[in-house]
């Protein structure tokens, strides 16, 4: 499992991995539909173990054997950003994954995530989500999608109603703050609650990561991953990976804010980035 904040790398990390003989991954960006299954009603995607029941457990592990087997894969890689809020569930779950944590500089994450917050739709980006949505939550899902659609329409900062993860208390936070401060509020939870969760695995199951340190010298961080994950890699594949990976953002999104935003942030996150 790759675990990170929106934002982060993981959509990067998750296209390098799948270079490798035998690592597949989903056809769309995230499977936070298969994900909430069981738990649709729930008010924010941090979940917690009591929401792995026997029927959850069952019907999770199930979609994952099920796409395994269709893909060929020995190893299956997923990176849904909501999953940063629910490592213990997912670890109640599938008691022997592995995790992937990768993070990145806060101010970075923020300055593209507010991006993403006022986005227009991408048809395509939607039709290859919806095809892993369960049938019966298909309702439920398409009433969600329009109530978000009109706060948009009706938003002085044109943004939607919700993006990324669902935080406990995510309307009142949206109510109570402009789109920067969601975003930073954002980061920093997730950021937060995966280290929190990830402490309780073992060392030899957790794997974690810079964005920058991996865009800098993708070769060797690449290398590490791939031994973590029990694969090796091919010169070929290195190569590959070297010339996909562009450190070009680095600082983009702290070098879009100007002084008054980046000290709003800081009030939010913290003075030790």
């Amino acid at each position: 499992m790759i675990i990170g904040a929106p934002r982060s790398g993981t959509n990067m990390l998750r296209d390098m991995l799948v270079k490798l003989d035998g690592v597949e991954t989903w056809p769309c960006d995230e499977i936070n539909y298969i994900w909430r299954h069981g738990n649709i009603s729930y008010p924010s995607d941090q979940f917690s173990v009591l929401q792995a029941t026997l029927k959850v457990k069952k019907y999770l592990n199930n979609e994952f054997e099920k796409f395994k087997k269709t893909s060929g894969a020995d190893v299956v890689i997923e990176k849904t950003c909501a999953s940063s809020l629910r490592v213990d569930f997912i670890n109640e779950v599938f008691p022997d994954a592995k995790f992937i944590y990768i993070e990145r500089n806060p101010f970075d994450v923020i300055g593209s995530a507010k991006l993403r917050w006022t986005a227009e739709l991408e048809i395509s980006y939607l039709i290859k989500k919806v095809r892993y949505v369960p049938l019966i939550d298909l309702p439920y899902y398409s009433i969600r999608y329009f109530y978000h659609r009109m706060v948009k329409i009706l938003s002085l900062e044109k943004r939607l109603g919700s993006w990324g993860p669902v935080l406990p208390g995510m309307q009142n936070i949206v109510s109570n703050h402009d789109v920067l401060e969601v975003c930073a509020i954002q980061w920093k939870h997730c950021v937060e609650k995966s280290k929190l969760d990830l402490e309780n695995i073992s060392d030899n199951r957790v794997h974690s990561i810079k964005y920058e340190d991996f865009v800098c010298d993708p070769s060797v961080s690449f290398e590490e991953i791939a031994s973590f994950i029990g694969k090796t890699v091919t010169e070929e594949v290195l190569q590959s990976v070297s010339n996909s990976v562009s450190k070009k953002s680095i600082g983009k999104g702290l070098n879009a804010m100007n002084e008054s935003e980046v000290s709003r942030v800081k009030r939010i996150i913290g003075e030790n980035y």
